[in-house]
């Protein structure tokens, strides 16, 4: 999982009942780490990604805050930002250890109204987000960001994947929520083939279903390594996971998806060269490819939206 990176921690807080199926996802990361960031849909919702151009000042990032809640959503950075300022963590602005402005771009999914509208993420879902952070296994399926998520036809969520490129390790970490499909509705064979078992075989018969495809989506994500990375390298393992992102859903990156992924090198292994930098974004687009099926493959049924497990049981 992501959290394969060292020094890379994942934190969740949703709602769902009541009224709720939405919710924030946080991913920590160590400091000194460079970002980087492609946007690739046609509908983004996103905050401070123009810092992440490698033409502009700051190259440090904090954390990247994905949620629900479209646009509105946007506000649970602020309790992310919070969260980190009460600990002196961002860049340092004044003489005061304190003094410090937290780096956190944020992207959202449109996953409205899925319950009932104005219950949406806000600051405190960030905050409560980064209280639950963990450098453990990541939790997958119908939580965090991924609550209220959807992907074509089915149930979307949280999926995380990883792999070790000789000394290096590539992590990845989606909210899938896409116009497209993940699967083959014909067949309920995934897109993608993973590792060998990491998938189920396709059951081969077509899918029963109740929920048509949205014309309001976004997957969002993140792909980490323990890489050192400039910004413009890490802005080229950004792209290369929105591959991944192409492989894993049809049709991907429409004009109704906001489709972003950050990236996250928190430089602890030198790149010695262009090979090396190669095989570190061919990784990329795998791991992020597999951690889009993850999020399908865990989710849960809410409503009249099924998850694959249960379509496919």
């Amino acid at each position: 999982m992501i959290t394969q990176v060292p020094g890379v921690r994942v934190g969740h807080h949703h709602r769902i009942g009541g009224g709720w199926a939405t919710g924030t996802t946080v991913v920590l990361l160590p400091e000194g780490t460079v970002g980087g960031v492609d946007a690739r849909g046609g509908a983004p919702g996103t905050r401070e990604t123009d810092l992440l151009a490698p033409e502009n000042l700051v190259s440090r990032v904090d954390a990247v805050c994905l949620s629900g809640g479209s646009a509105y959503g946007l506000a649970a950075a602020d309790g992310v930002m919070r969260w980190l300022g009460e600990r002196g963590i961002g860049f340092p602005v004044g003489p005061e250890s304190h003094h410090v402005v937290p780096i956190v771009p944020a992207a959202v999914l449109f996953d409205l109204p899925r319950g009932e509208w104005g219950n949406r993420p806000d600051a405190d879902f960030g905050y409560a987000a980064c209280e639950a952070a963990t450098d453990g296994p990541v939790e997958m399926g119908s939580v965090g960001a991924g609550a209220g998520a959807r992907v074509g036809s089915l149930k979307g969520g949280i999926g995380s994947a990883s792999a070790r490129v000789g000394e290096f390790t590539v992590g990845a970490i989606a909210a899938v929520n896409a116009k497209g499909e993940v699967v083959d509705l014909s067949t309920g064979g995934f897109w993608v083939d993973g590792e060998p078992g990491e998938f189920p075989p396709a059951p081969g018969r077509p899918a029963q279903l109740t929920a048509r495809p949205s014309d309001l989506n976004t997957t969002i994500g993140v792909v980490a390594t323990d890489a050192a990375l400039d910004k413009a390298q890490c802005k080229r393992l950004a792209m290369a996971a929105q591959h991944g992102l192409a492989r894993a859903v049809r049709p991907s990156h429409t004009l109704f998806d906001g489709d972003t992924v950050f990236a996250a090198a928190t430089g602890v292994r030198p790149v010695s060269g262009p090979v090396e930098l190669d095989a570190l974004y061919t990784s990329a687009a795998e791991v992020f490819a597999r951690a889009v099926a993850h999020g399908a493959l865990t989710a849960t049924t809410i409503g009249d939206l099924h998850s694959y497990r249960d379509v496919w049981a």
